[in-house]
């Protein structure tokens, strides 16, 4: 059993530089801990995931074309996240409007080759499978 993934929960990403906090919009009307329950479909750029500071990932077009400019010295580029796929696995068993529960062994990929991975889940009371 693993914490239950929450509103403000922190995540991080592979290429990212700093840490950013998961927004869950109170759609699915479940609260965990007082705060609003996550699912794997809480997965859209700007809107649920924020910007991780800035992106160190040479497949970033942002990051290839200010490394080329900078006559091949990497150079980070402000991140956007590109995560057009929901997080995987999600909780097996557990579902909420359908949609398997969010936990903290999830991860989302983004189009850039990053990973994201929840580094704290909001929540320590709330198990699920």
């Amino acid at each position: 059993m693993v914490p239950h993934v929450v509103n403000g929960a922190m995540l991080m990403c592979s290429f990212g530089v700093a840490p950013a906090p998961l927004v869950v919009l109170p759609v699915n009307r479940m609260l965990s801990s007082q705060q609003p329950a996550a699912t794997i479909m809480d997965h859209k750029p700007m809107v649920n995931i924020q910007p991780f500071g800035m992106c160190t990932s040479i497949a970033n077009p942002a990051v290839a074309a200010a490394t080329s400019a900078a006559l091949g010295v990497l150079t980070p580029m402000p991140c956007v996240p590109a995560t057009p796929a929901p997080w995987v696995p999600g909780s097996p068993t557990a579902l909420l409007n359908n949609q398997p529960c969010l936990n903290m062994t999830s991860t989302c990929n983004c189009m850039w080759a990053g990973v994201i991975t929840v580094a704290n889940p909001g929540q320590t009371t709330e198990l699920i499978p």
